[in-house]
């Protein structure tokens, strides 16, 4: 048998020289490349700079011509003021020249002769009284022109202006001088628009557009014929007039050379395309398998992702049937991907009892019309335990742009909901303690008003008791006191129903509530401790509207914020001591003010003056605050602190609250 020879294995130096072999054609369009980059770069750079070249000449051209022409209207109005001090027919004078200077200077649209008050002596062209000729003579612009031609004794230029926004124009004064005395003042105006439409020739603008600006890059006038890319601009100061005017003149790309340049690009995209052939198959290659690559360690990451997130991901077609769960959402319910994917309405994981509610969301979802803030809901685990989630719910989009269906973001938020609940339950224990704290310090006020029915009753029992033993007393001799005795019973009554409802533990309802009651019931409240302290109160209170809200709440904010108010005034003079409660109603709100005269509030104090168990008093709590700012925040209103500015003791402090009128 023949033996077979092996393919012979290419030495080290021949594989050296191959690669080499076939790098140098590589190595040679790189070169062509390079090449035609550079000759295109400096054929575009020589054609730049002569394109420069030729704007800046015709730049300095126009710019020259400008002047000419501003220079020619100077000389003509100086001639002009000259005469006028000469000839014995002024008026006259004015009229023929300044009619000859508009015929021949159609850059020229208005010419002005005033007096040294600013005030116009006539005017050409004009259409209404020389007095009421181009108000614009009054402008501050135009005054400082005039001052300083005036000043300078020659001409000046006023600021460019707008009139009625559109048209921008510049004025020219020339003083007229009698002797050495100012006898008045020649003002030529100029529309800038007319200025350049006069002297800008057809061919400038077949090639430029030219414009007028500033240094705050204002545009006052502009010129041109063409439209297009812009190439290059080029800018120049523009004076006379000046006052930071500049002619920007903006050159148009020439498409002359378009059809070389399309050459030489095309050449280049050819070499390039000849240079990446070369390698497309192994950057294929190289590309599929870090694609490959790419994808496992996706698959992996995405696998990672999903076993540790902790919410929920459901997804389900657009007829409701679960297409995808996540181990989170499993691990919630309690069933497992096998059990849930390919299931529909109704599901496993709903409740049994409110089938009806869950279908109803259910169609809400498959219709497009879920809430964008989410939804609460109460599923079922497996093992039939409830509990509550709130659920998100986007669009599915595939790779293409289509809508298949819903994806939904669980997350079990019976912890929470629990949290929730004992926080209320704490804040609402925190009011009801807050509100036998106050009623604790008010116990001996209080007494002191019940013992003064308690004593008149008593009085007016022992005279009945005097008159009884009389011979001849009668039933009307009685009736009257009698009669004390039951108003003061009412009386004492009273006080005990209203500190029994006050300190009453009940749960939070909002119903409609009138205000000035509740006003009026809090002033009983303080008005013996008030009399004590000797305290005036003023309260404005208006007719109003029903409130929702809850009454005992409201009764605990004002009791809070009066007996703050006077605590706050117990070093005050007896002459300052004013508690001013106010209410105003808006369209919308309700507003109401407690104002004292006390110390006030220290600016560094001011931001934590509603924080809990914050305080400035020795024995304070530092919870009452903080009680009435929840309170209002319940009804949804607001609660803030000021300055009283109509303080005679220039300081205290207004406490002040809104309700709105309507629930929402």
């Amino acid at each position: 048998m023949r033996k077979m020879n092996s393919p012979p294995v290419p030495a080290p130096g021949s594989s050296r020289r191959l690669r080499f072999l076939l790098a140098l054609p590589k190595f040679g369009i790189v070169l062509l490349v390079i090449a035609l980059l550079s000759l295109l770069w400096l054929l575009q750079r020589n054609e730049h700079e002569e394109e420069r070249t030729t704007l800046i000449k015709d730049v300095l051209w126009l710019e020259q011509n400008l002047r000419f022409h501003l220079n020619g209207a100077e000389d003509q109005l100086q001639q002009l003021a000259v005469d006028l001090v000469q000839d014995a027919e002024p008026t006259r004078t004015f009229r023929i020249r300044a009619a000859h200077m508009l015929r021949t200077m159609p850059e020229v649209s208005q010419i002005l002769w005033l007096d040294p008050n600013h005030r116009v002596i006539d005017a050409l062209p004009s259409s209404t009284l020389p007095d009421q000729e181009i108000e614009a003579f009054g402008l501050a612009y135009t005054q400082r022109a005039f001052e300083l031609a005036s000043q300078l004794g020659k001409p000046a230029y006023s600021e460019p202006f707008f009139s009625d926004g559109k048209r921008a124009f510049v004025e020219l004064l020339l003083p007229v001088f009698n002797g050495r005395r100012l006898s008045g003042m020649l003002a030529a105006v100029f529309p800038l628009d007319t200025l350049l439409n006069s002297q800008v020739p057809w061919w400038f603008t077949q090639k430029y557009k030219v414009v007028i600006v500033d240094d705050n890059d204002i545009q006052y006038a502009a010129k041109t014929s063409v439209e297009g890319n812009t190439a290059q601009s080029y800018e120049i100061p523009f004076d006379p007039p000046g006052r930071g005017l500049k002619l920007r003149v903006t050159s148009y790309q020439n498409t002359e050379n378009f059809l070389p340049r399309v050459l030489s690009a095309a050449i280049i995209l050819l070499a390039g395309g000849v240079f990446w052939s070369l390698w497309l198959v192994r950057d294929l290659m190289r590309k599929r398998t870090r694609a490959e690559e790419a994808l496992r360690g996706e698959h992996a990451f995405r696998t990672a992702m999903e076993d540790s997130l902790t919410v929920g991901m459901r997804a389900r077609d657009l007829q409701g049937k679960v297409i995808y769960v996540n181990p989170a959402f499993c691990r919630m319910t309690g069933f497992s991907s096998d059990e849930l994917v390919g299931t529909t309405p109704p599901m496993p994981y709903w409740v049994p009892e409110q089938i009806d509610e869950t279908f109803a969301m259910h169609q809400a979802v498959m219709a497009g019309m879920a809430p964008p803030d989410g939804f609460e809901m109460t599923f079922r685990r497996k093992d039939g335990a409830h509990f509550q989630a709130l659920v998100y719910e986007a669009k599915l989009i595939d790779g293409n742009g289509k809508h298949t269906g819903w994806m939904a973001s669980v997350l079990d938020i019976t912890e929470r909901k629990r949290a929730e609940e004992l926080a209320r339950q704490q804040q609402a224990q925190l009011q009801f303690t807050s509100r036998l704290v106050t009623m604790g310090e008010m116990a001996s006020t209080l007494a002191h008003e019940l013992n003064q029915p308690l004593a008149a009753i008593a009085s007016y029992n022992t005279g009945c008791l005097n008159l009884i033993d009389q011979a001849g007393c009668t039933t009307a001799d009685i009736k009257p006191a009698l009669e004390k005795i039951g108003t003061q019973a009412q009386r004492a009554g009273k006080i005990i129903r209203r500190v029994h409802d006050f300190v009453r533990k009940s749960e939070p309802k909002r119903a409609p509530c009138d205000l000035r009651e509740v006003v009026e019931d809090c002033l009983g409240f303080v008005e013996a401790d008030a009399r004590k302290h000797r305290i005036r109160i003023e309260a404005d209170l208006p007719e109003l509207p029903l409130v929702p809200a809850d009454r005992l709440m409201l009764e605990q904010v004002l009791l809070n914020l009066m007996r703050n108010g006077m605590e706050a005034m117990a070093d005050n003079a007896e002459a300052d001591r004013l508690l001013r409660v106010a209410i105003e109603v808006n369209e919308e709100i309700l507003s109401v003010s407690v104002a004292d005269q006390g110390c006030g509030i220290a600016p560094e104090n001011r931001d934590k003056l509603f924080t809990a168990f914050f305080t400035t008093k020795p024995d304070g709590m530092g919870i009452g605050l903080s009680i009435c700012r929840s309170i209002i925040e319940f009804h949804r209103g607001r609660l803030w602190a000021d300055d009283n500015p109509r303080s005679s003791t220039g300081r205290g402090t207004i406490f002040t609250f809104t309700l709105p009128l309507h629930s929402s």
